[in-house]
């Protein structure tokens, strides 16, 4: 018999997590957990042992070889370019104080694509070999030009399985900017952070403004409906809003999801909320808090599933692996390859983050530009950091085949990339989020058990989630 490598992470409860390299995992009850440490296993823990995929017969070749190739799914590759993040202009007509990418005043001049890093753009996507394409407008505010963004799908026309999403504040809809979001290959992504009051004193402080912005998104949630449509809140964690209150904010408008988010420690939001440069428990016990609203209202109205976006995305990375393309949570995460940040000057970024550390002058990010290509020295010289496979913490923890690695979050707020693991906020965020999930998969609740079923897309949660080794 051959064990296979096991991590493992005593939780709350007094039970300890124990996961493989596959992902495979159990709990282990004390009793066991001393069988274990003395070699001393029962032959039922050795029977369930092996049933569960830890223990596997020395002359067992297919096991072996299934075990690798599920270690193997967990690995992502470097997949063709196929998704672009376009920034037509960094001019907006916001002043938002948590602005995580430094925009500039609407009426500046030289902060929109020139003619030739339009272009670029426009060869680059004719010269894309992939089946399927997704093109995402940020900014700025990409709705200033609707030229170029009708000019870069037009180009995208000849792709069978397309798609558009343009990140606005919805200010300001006409009759131009109507017709692109007719079509309907295209998708509206914008920042909504409670009621009225609350996502004012966010975004402008201006009564008006604020309530433009919300007759704009009823008209568009009614002309287009909720599927049409996805937003997010920026939240600030010292003074967050009431769990329900900014749940009611979005069924209001039929949204059933919500990707919380804190206060990004980038661009303006550096100098104005230096607070965010860590989540601390407050944050953490927020989260939490949430979480377990969302589940008591699925159980109270079963006609429809609300969901906290990054939970459920980090449920899939347990169950299904190889499906979930979230960056923060690919591991390796190939920067500059499936996707790109082309900026309003052409520079090409390995992801809006970097951008937005260039933006602020913390660190120059850019791996090339759209006209000259950005197969570069500093692509590869970043590439080499971003795996968790190698790092010693990462090594010893129990949610590695689970984790990623984002060094351009680290640079972000610690200025370096070798930070011991447990010191950064990332590991602090994953390790709360995975903790979480694994506790309520192992609970009898049958409220949390629905939830997770639902966000799972299962019909039921399987009574083996939550076995444990007695």
């Amino acid at each position: 018999m051959s064990f296979l490598p096991l991590r493992s992470r005593a939780l709350p409860d007094g039970e300890t997590i124990f996961v493989n390299d596959s992902g495979r995992f159990f709990l282990g009850a004390d009793g066991f957990v001393g069988r274990l440490i003395d070699g001393a296993e029962t032959e039922g823990d050795r029977i369930s042992l092996r049933a569960g995929g830890h223990l596997i017969e020395d002359a067992d070749s297919l096991a072996f070889a299934a075990h690798r190739r599920a270690v193997a799914r967990r690995i992502a590759p470097a997949a063709p370019l196929d998704y672009l993040i376009l920034v037509p202009t960094l001019r907006c007509n916001l002043d938002c104080s948590y602005c995580q990418v430094s925009r500039v005043n609407i009426d500046r001049a030289g902060f929109d694509w020139s003619e030739e890093t339009l272009a670029a753009v426009l060869a680059t996507i004719d010269g894309l070999a992939c089946d399927r394409l997704k093109i995402e407008f940020q900014g700025g505010e990409p709705t200033l030009r609707p030229d170029l963004l009708r000019a870069v799908m037009e180009k995208a026309e000849r792709f069978a399985q397309r798609q558009f999403v343009i990140c606005s504040n919805l200010q300001h809809i006409d009759d131009e900017l109507l017709a692109i979001f007719d079509r309907p290959d295209v998708f509206i992504s914008t920042s909504l952070d409670g009621d009225e009051v609350t996502h004012g004193r966010h975004r402008t402080k201006d009564a008006e403004t604020t309530s433009a912005f919300f007759r704009n998104l009823r008209f568009i949630v009614d002309r287009y409906g909720p599927s049409k449509v996805s937003a997010l809140p920026t939240i600030n964690a010292a003074t967050p809003p009431a769990a329900d209150d900014l749940i009611d904010a979005y069924v209001a408008y039929g949204m059933d999801s919500i990707f919380l988010r804190p206060i990004n420690y980038q661009g303006f939001a550096r100098k104005r909320h230096k607070q965010a440069r860590e989540q601390d428990e407050a944050w953490r016990s927020y989260y939490e808090g949430f979480i377990h609203r969302l589940i008591a209202r699925n159980w109270a109205d079963q006609d429809r599933v609300l969901e906290e976006t990054y939970f459920s995305i980090g449920l899939r990375r347990i169950f299904q692996p190889g499906r979930e393309r979230h960056v923060d949570l690919r591991n390796p995460n190939p920067m500059g390859y499936d996707y790109i940040v082309v900026d309003h000057d052409g520079a090409v970024y390995p992801t809006d983050e970097a951008r937005m550390l260039a933006r602020s002058g913390v660190i120059d990010l850019s791996i090339g530009t759209i006209e000259m290509g950005w197969d570069s020295e500093a692509r590869e010289l970043l590439n080499s950091h971003a795996t968790n496979q190698f790092d010693p913490a990462c090594m010893r923890c129990v949610y590695q085949p689970y984790c990623g690695r984002d060094p351009i979050d680290d640079l972000a707020r610690y200025g370096r990339i070798d930070m011991p693991r447990h010191d950064t906020a990332f590991c602090r965020r994953h390790m709360h989020l995975f903790d979480l999930i694994f506790r309520l998969l192992y609970t009898d609740c049958e409220k949390v058990r629905y939830s997770l079923a639902q966000w799972l897309r299962l019909p039921s949660i399987p009574d083996s989630f939550g076995e444990v080794m007695a």
